[in-house]
């Protein structure tokens, strides 16, 4: 594995190439990052810095995102068939549909969906800041909130919004049950609860904290405890204890993993840096209404 590390740093000097890696990803894939965080973070990052050519370890809307954001760069994904199953490919097609049938509602669409949703949505949010851009949004207005009922129940428990949620969840968050975590509570009976809102309503109920996963990052290193019970993917772990050493990390449930996040390999980094594929195109027109959407949500939430 040395060899091959050292020949992706190689590749990657040739290249100009950075490299991106979700918090989700195989600890090995974060290891040689340039950058991890969560996926709109590292699209923004993508964006600001002067490589020619970004290699997105993720999933597929996040290379999108970062398409859109950077559009003269080369974006790579290395595994092309990395999805999300918190959507399927008619989204896109429901949610027109869904908007004939409420025409005066708006539209907000979670970062993690893709380009083609996002160029048919009002305005975007991020699980950290959902219930701002909802708030921004006039108390008399119907939202369509696009694609997570759980972070949409999560944002309406928060405000007095009008919120007509998907019908659809992140299944890796949604496997966490009530019974689950009330069994790790008592198991480690000091540690404190950190969870992503896109886990059941039922079970936030029980959480000491709740927030996106670059804030349970945050919260694990400002808190004085010293054990932690996490309740989202099981990669986040990997930069708790980087950035943590003396505190304990217990994952809420050992279902909580993603498949999808777990494609990335090694060899397909090396691949696409030789190859220059997998790249990730959007087509411009698709492209010029995502990013009005995105620049709405920076405008209200920087």
């Amino acid at each position: 594995m040395k060899n091959l590390v050292q020949e992706i740093e190689k590749l990657k000097k040739e290249r100009r190439a950075v490299i991106l890696a979700h918090v989700y990803q195989p600890p090995e894939i974060q290891a040689i990052a340039d950058y991890t965080g969560d996926s709109f973070g590292l699209s923004q990052q993508a964006a600001a810095t002067d490589a020619e050519v970004i290699v997105f370890c993720g999933v597929h809307f996040m290379a999108e995102t970062a398409a859109i954001l950077s559009p003269e760069k080369i974006v790579l994904l290395p595994a092309i068939d990395a999805g999300c199953l918190m959507f399927d490919d008619m989204i896109e097609q429901a949610l027109k549909k869904k908007i004939q049938e409420k025409p005066d509602a708006v539209v907000v669409s979670y970062v993690n969906t893709p380009a083609a949703v996002k160029a048919i949505s009002d305005i975007c949010c991020t699980s950290a800041n959902a219930v701002a851009v909802v708030e921004s949004i006039a108390c008399d207005k119907e939202i369509i909130f696009v694609p997570d009922r759980n972070l949409a129940s999560y944002v309406q428990e928060q405000t007095n919004a009008n919120i007509f949620s998907w019908p659809s969840c992140c299944p890796t968050h949604a496997r966490l049950s009530k019974e689950e975590l009330q069994a790790m509570k008592e198991k480690h009976p000091k540690a404190l609860v950190l969870m992503h809102p896109e886990c059941e309503p039922e079970v936030r109920g029980i959480a000491d904290f709740i927030g996106s996963t670059t804030n349970i990052v945050k919260e694990a290193k400002r808190s004085p405890n010293r054990e932690f019970i996490i309740a989202t993917e099981q990669g986040v772990l990997y930069q708790l204890e980087k950035e943590c050493p003396e505190k304990s990390f217990y994952l809420a449930s050992d279902k909580m993993v993603c498949s999808n996040m777990k494609k990335t390999t090694l060899e397909k980094v090396k691949s696409s840096l030789v190859q220059l594929e997998p790249r990730i195109i959007v087509p411009e027109e698709t492209r010029l209404r995502a990013v009005g959407s995105l620049k709405k949500m920076l405008a209200i939430c920087g």
